[in-house]
């Protein structure tokens, strides 16, 4: 079997993505439950750990710290954010704008990596031409 490393991007960009989906459902249940009394709203990390798995690493290329990243550690969590903060009487503290906000740039940020995604495909198919 060969042993190399050209889905190492593939791989890190797809957890990235299978993150952005998620964050993407997690938002649209904050705006689903933006008038349910005592609802806290929700997110999820990601990109911390994605930091963290970059920066714990001895080597200096983008490359080498990408090929030594273990993608079974790199898994979102869902979290209540502000829990004890609420701005209104019902203890809710989704705001329709900022979440709306918030689903417009993780969408964008979405298709930009599937975009990567689909771009590193197209690289490899062009090597292998």
């Amino acid at each position: 079997m060969f042993n190399t490393n050209v889905f190492d991007y593939v791989n890190v960009l797809q957890k990235a993505a299978d993150a952005a989906w998620l964050r993407n459902d997690v938002l649209s249940n904050n705006i689903s439950n933006v008038s349910t009394p005592g609802y806290k709203r929700q997110d999820v990390d990601f990109e911390s750990q994605l930091k963290r798995a970059l920066g714990n690493t001895r080597y200096k290329t983008v490359d080498e710290r990408v090929s030594n990243i273990r993608t079974s550690q790199l898994s979102p969590t869902v979290y209540t954010d502000s829990v004890g903060f609420s701005y209104r009487l019902d203890k809710n503290n989704v705001d329709m704008d900022t979440e709306g906000a918030y689903l417009a740039a993780n969408q964008i940020k979405y298709n930009g990596l599937i975009d990567c995604v689909n771009q590193e495909f197209s690289n490899l198919s062009m090597v292998m031409k």
